[in-house]
């Protein structure tokens, strides 16, 4: 399915608990995430969702976690290559970030924008390029969801329940339908799941 009209496609993606939270009740600890981040399911999940896509669209906390931490693994011993291919597609990648308290970007390749997320995709939509990919940037997907501007939505389940948390899904959502793409269940129980918006 391509997006409206032909535009570019927007792509989100999240990891979540069995139980629907994406954090737990200590938003920064993710330990929960680590046993299941680095199987192969989660591993091609990734891999598949960066290759066709030409622009990162991030929250401000979201891009500090991501481009401090990724760049690094470039070039580590031992890095699985999927692993290395995400971290420079990243750091190659045209990025753009949604803050209102960032006036420059500290980062290369990026634009900081201070305006409501769909409002940057309409924008970017308008743009040549491939996907546009919100890279578990709870904030922005939330309003995009909100705004009904997904078109595609890539979820990696996690066999756990956190028992509290934020949730990606809240009440009040525009009603709509989706088809699944493409499912594909790993070890330790991981399921990674790819929904297309019908429109």
């Amino acid at each position: 399915m391509t997006a409206q009209n032909g535009a570019r496609r927007v792509v989100t993606n999240m990891s979540l608990s069995l139980d629907g939270h994406y954090a737990g009740r200590d938003p920064q600890d993710m330990s929960w995430v680590m046993p299941y981040a680095h199987t192969d399911v989660a591993r091609d999940h990734l891999t598949s969702i960066w290759e066709p896509a030409t622009t990162a669209l991030l929250g401000r906390v979201n891009a500090e976690g991501f481009l401090s931490f990724w760049p690094t693994v470039i070039g580590m011993a031992g890095a699985d290559p999927r692993d290395e291919g995400f971290a420079k597609w990243l750091v190659d990648t045209d990025k753009v970030v949604l803050s209102s308290t960032l006036d420059r970007a500290p980062w290369e390749r990026t634009t900081i924008v201070d305006k409501p997320a769909a409002e940057v995709v309409a924008d970017l939509r308008a743009s040549e390029g491939g996907d546009i990919l919100v890279l578990s940037s709870a904030s922005v997907i939330k309003a995009l969801l909100a705004a009904d501007e997904v078109d595609r939505l890539t979820l990696t389940i996690f066999p756990v329940f956190l028992g509290g948390g934020p949730r990606l899904f809240d009440d009040g959502l525009p009603p709509g339908r989706w088809a699944l793409v493409s499912q594909t269940a790993g070890e330790h129980g991981t399921l990674a799941l790819v929904y297309d918006r019908i429109r």
